[in-house]
């Protein structure tokens, strides 16, 4: 199983606020078979307690430590909102991503994930990519496990 893959990457989604546009983040995880239903509740309740939003159009939702009992196995989904969402930084999230890591590999998958937004035209490939393998491709080289 990857932790990327076609099935868990969405190019046009459309959320009401932060909480929708996490859950289906976290629903694609779950579809996937990396986390339970549980999970998603407990990316929500992270969001209350500390924004996910990384700044320059980027959210990571992910659970809160005692979400562990709810993975399975490591994943990502990356969601895209042409449109935006707010989640309350200076600007929308156009790019949320949703991640689930197994063990003790969270801190290495948000380190990953975060390198390859350091690239300054990151968000803007991804906002630009025409299909999920494309936006796979962005992802690759930059997140393993």
């Amino acid at each position: 199983m990857s932790i990327l893959s076609e099935n868990k990457i969405v190019l046009n989604a459309v959320a009401k606020d932060k909480y929708e546009a996490i859950a289906i983040a976290g629903q694609l995880l779950v579809e996937d078979n990396h986390v339970t239903k549980e999970y998603i509740p407990k990316m929500l309740e992270r969001e209350e307690v500390v924004s996910t939003y990384m700044g320059g159009g980027l959210a990571i939702p992910h659970g809160t430590k005692d979400a562990k009992p709810y993975i399975k196995s490591t994943g990502l989904s990356v969601v895209r909102f042409p449109e935006g969402v707010d989640f309350g930084g200076d600007e929308p999230a156009f790019v949320v991503i949703g991640i689930a890591a197994a063990g003790e590999e969270h801190m290495e998958v948000l380190t990953n994930v975060a390198m390859i937004f350091t690239e300054d035209d990151a968000i803007e490939r991804i906002m630009n990519a025409e299909s999920p393998l494309d936006i796979i491709g962005i992802f690759e080289g930059g997140v393993e496990v």
